[in-house]
């Protein structure tokens, strides 16, 4: 047994091939621990060398309701209205829990596609926060309402 770092495509290849010499090893032998150690070296490999990103929530529901031969119309009982669905798959507001529950049964999209944790923010939640006023403005509104009533 003769194993070394994969650092080339090349040595990817020649892992596979190897590995596909062992695939029928038996468990416990000195082939099962070459083909345990090849096949992590190479799922290493290829996850830094070919990383695959999670799909975009919005896309993954693009793709659904193509697969499955729907509409946006199929989408009305699961987002909302005609245009609360123009504005979720034009990324202008973002998915609700309830949405996403309804998503998840309707399209059979996994919750954690659906949640997209890393895809940025929409528009809509881009915003940013009004600073709270500060006492002295308060008061001085106070004061001009207190004024009015009299």
């Amino acid at each position: 047994m003769q194993i070394q770092p994969i650092r080339t495509d090349a040595d990817n290849y020649a892992a596979i091939e190897r590995i596909m010499e062992l695939i029928d090893a038996e468990h416990g032998t000195p082939e099962w621990d070459e083909l345990d150690v090849l096949s992590t070296l190479v799922e290493a490999y290829e996850r830094e060398r070919y990383p695959v990103d999670k799909p975009d929530p919005i896309r993954m529901i693009k793709f659904m309701l193509e697969q499955k031969g729907m509409t946006r119309k199929d989408l009305e009982p699961m987002i909302g209205s005609r245009a609360r669905v123009s504005e979720v798959l034009n990324g202008k507001r973002a998915l609700t829990l309830p949405m996403i529950r309804r998503l998840h049964v309707g399209l059979s999209i996994p919750v954690d596609l659906l949640i997209g944790v890393d895809a940025t923010p929409p528009r809509a939640l881009r915003r940013e926060k009004k600073k709270p006023a500060s006492p002295a403005s308060r008061t001085g509104r106070r004061a001009a309402a207190q004024q009015s009533v009299r």
